[in-house]
């Protein structure tokens, strides 16, 4: 299993409303191209984002489902990118202060990426999720500076 964390300037509540937006998934997870449709129910647990990866032109339509919500603290999603396969992916947001720690722990659950040694998995989703990362804190910071200047 991959982990990665940031700390972000604004609030778990400001990332959670990133997160639940299945509009921005695209945005802010790398790899992802474009979002096609989510679910009416998005984000409760079963809802789905239906998105595609790669590169025009290849490009792979699948989909992400929420697995567990408890909103400003976790997001569990199961992530789908045949043929690469599945994975599962864990936002954690934790406040310290007027910023909040969030990490990802991201693991391949099945297909042939679930077939790459553990250290090497970890390398490359650490510097995937990096950049992940910088993307939702991008997104959440903005709209915390959006929500301050309103008051």
């Amino acid at each position: 299993m991959s982990r990665t964390a940031r700390v972000m300037d604004c609030s778990p509540q400001d990332v959670f409303d990133v997160l639940t937006n299945g509009w921005t998934y695209a945005t802010w997870v790398v790899g992802a191209a474009r979002v096609r449709s989510v679910d009416r129910s998005f984000p409760e647990v079963g809802a789905k984002v239906h998105h595609s990866v790669g590169l025009w032109p290849f490009l792979i339509s699948d989909h992400t489902e929420v697995e567990e919500i408890s909103e400003p603290d976790v997001f569990q999603l199961r992530v789908k990118a045949w043929p690469t396969g599945e994975g599962q992916v864990r936002i954690t947001c934790r406040a310290r202060g007027a910023q909040t720690e969030v990490v990802i722990e991201e693991r391949a659950t099945s297909g042939p990426a679930a077939l790459i040694p553990g250290p090497v998995e970890d390398v490359l989703l650490r510097v995937r999720n990096t950049e992940t990362l910088r993307r939702l804190g991008y997104l959440a910071e903005n709209r915390a500076g959006k929500k301050a200047e309103k008051h």
